[in-house]
């Protein structure tokens, strides 16, 4: 199908018939039309689920106000498993032996417990499927906000006297959007399985609560061009990987909470409604790749709001907390290793860059998951381990309301004096929020237990009613 000029419009009939011929099954697709969709790189299985997507709009069955994923994580597992390669029994006891030595590292400078179960290399596939659900959780805001914004751009396109003709077309363009979302989201995911080193690489918990891993064919691709020996190299991964998994398991809030702040930036992205129309107004369902590129290359999410940069400095800021307490903490468990501080270097110079697989992510999401000030946060948590140790320090984990805030990592000297006062039994200085809370919680009890007021001193008693004992005794009748 070519794209008509606006002197060869098709009629009503003659539109409504190419539709019904390309989506409704009758008579398979068009070879050609598989042909384009497979130059585009999707792998066969994907494609088909796809083009029964297609059908399914037209014939009108299916979940409307949903999304498949399964494309998702069929062009995922494709990209992940090309290799075909698994874990070698060298690799397993190498890695092995890392996680326990580190346990027992941590167990020194952390008071946070060890995890319920052990620590397990993995391969990219099982990354993958451990992995997908959260991915999905993150991005169906925006995938939702672009099917959404397709469809309602395909309406806005379309003449009255041509609505009856293209009825259903509008959750076509829906289901196109979201299964090419899906498609995108799972490449992404799949190139990403080739670069995360662990299960907490991406910073964010990615990985079920209390599960910490290691991918052994990324650790070589990592290692590669470092010079460092690999058994220094594993044990500061495996260190790494293991405080994180067991921060995200004592902290049972935490794991919600850094979800919450990612899901609340990507609701706040709106699709380019200009630039969607423009689209909407040539779009060829037989010929996806302009779409496509649109979605991959972010052109679709317009510039940020002023809502949108102060959610996303929040959540950088509470990325770098937690990545500077793995930091500080990694670095005094793994202070017996030579090597130990390179890794360290090379580790912050990774998350800082970011691989292609994570560029891609913050393209197709809006979002980039990279903790800008992690330096800063790690100067704090150093700062609070010096002055009050380890204990002290991780109890900050216990309660939200415990962490330290962007103005702490600003401002280390305040945040120890604090901890410092408070365990020699010194109550806070009150500031404009205590004051303030105490008014609240007056006016609340004053509502609640409301009392008669006694009269004041001096004011004359009331006289006594007729009959009544006065103050001098009865009064005479």
């Amino acid at each position: 199908m070519t794209d008509p000029s606006d002197d060869d419009l098709p009629g009503d009939d003659d539109l409504a018939e190419m539709l019904r011929r390309m989506l409704s099954g009758q008579g398979g697709i068009d070879p050609e039309q598989l042909r384009q969709l497979s130059g585009m790189g999707i792998d066969p299985a994907m494609m088909q689920n796809i083009m029964r997507q297609f059908q399914a709009a037209m014939a009108g069955d299916g979940d409307d106000d949903g999304l498949d994923w399964s494309a998702a994580k069929t062009q995922a597992l494709h990209i992940a498993n090309q290799d075909g390669l698994g874990i070698t029994a060298g690799s397993r006891t190498e890695f092995d032996q890392a996680f326990a030595l580190a346990a027992l590292w941590l167990s020194e400078v952390t008071a946070i417990a060890e995890l319920a179960q052990a620590p397990q290399p993995i391969t990219r596939g099982q990354w993958v499927e451990a992995t997908l659900p959260v991915w999905q959780e993150l991005a169906e805001p925006v995938a939702t906000s672009i099917s959404d914004a397709l469809m309602a751009a395909l309406e806005s396109q379309t003449p009255e006297e041509m609505r009856s003709a293209i009825q259903g077309a509008g959750r076509l363009m829906r289901r196109v959007g979201g299964a090419l979302f899906a498609s995108q989201l799972g490449a992404v995911i799949g190139r990403l399985s080739l670069e995360v080193v662990s299960g907490g690489d991406v910073g964010i918990p990615l990985m079920p609560t209390g599960d910490a891993a290691i991918l052994p064919q990324n650790f070589a691709d990592f290692g590669r061009d470092l010079e460092i020996e690999e058994d220094q190299l594993a044990l500061v991964l495996a260190t790494r990987e293991l405080a994180h998994a067991r921060l995200f398991r004592h902290a049972k809030w935490l794991r919600l909470h850094v979800i919450s702040q990612v899901t609340d930036f990507a609701r706040g992205v709106h699709v380019d409604t200009n630039a969607l129309e423009d689209l909407a107004s040539r779009f060829d369902p037989s010929a996806p790749e302009e779409l496509k590129a649109a979605i991959e290359s972010g052109a679709l999410l317009p510039q940020r709001s002023e809502a949108q940069v102060a959610a996303l400095t929040r959540l950088e800021n509470l990325l770098a907390t937690i990545e500077g307490w793995v930091d500080v903490v990694t670095a005094d468990a793994t202070a017996r290793v030579p090597s130990a501080d390179r890794i360290a270097e090379a580790v912050r110079r990774r998350r800082a860059v970011g691989g292609p697989g994570e560029q891609a992510m913050a393209s197709l999401v809006g979002l980039e998951l990279r903790p800008r000030r992690l330096r800063e946060a790690a100067a704090m948590w150093r700062a609070v381990t010096d002055a009050v140790g380890p204990t002290v320090r991780d109890r900050l984990w216990d309660y939200p309301d415990l962490i330290p805030t962007a103005e702490d990592i600003d401002d280390p000297a305040a945040l120890v004096a604090r901890l410092q006062a408070s365990e020699r039994g010194e109550e806070p200085e009150r500031d404009a929020f205590d004051d303030a809370l105490a008014a609240l919680l007056d006016e609340e009890a004053a509502a609640e237990h409301p009392t008669d007021a006694a009269p004041a001193d001096d004011e004359p008693d009331e006289p006594d009613a007729p009959g009544e004992d006065g103050p001098t005794g009865p009064r005479p009748v």
